[in-house]
């Protein structure tokens, strides 16, 4: 009987460094916070974002696009998704996604 209390006083004693250890590991990893560079990435993608049709400057269908120059530009209508076509030079100036 005392060979067996002794045992089972081992065993629990494995049982619960074991489960010390789990927890000690895994309140020592380390969370990954946004670097300061990825939170500036994203107010600048705020910043830059397109609200207006270039064109009539009124607010954007976003089903309503072109790319131009590898960006997209959104437009309010159709006809203005065609007037852009024509000459895109002219309303560049009013696209914050090309810097002006």
């Amino acid at each position: 009987m005392k060979i067996r209390r002794t045992q089972f006083g081992i065993v629990f004693m494995l049982v619960s460094l074991l489960l010390i250890g789990l927890v000690a590991l895994t309140g020592c990893k380390k969370k990954s916070e946004p670097t300061p560079a990825t939170e500036i990435e994203k107010a600048v993608s705020v910043a830059i974002e397109q609200t207006t049709c270039p064109v009539m400057e009124g607010p954007i269908n976003k089903d309503l696009f072109t790319e131009y120059k590898g960006k997209k530009v959104y437009f309010c209508c159709a006809g203005c998704k065609e007037k852009f076509k024509k000459e895109p030079e002219k309303y560049l100036d009013k696209l914050p996604q090309f810097g002006k």
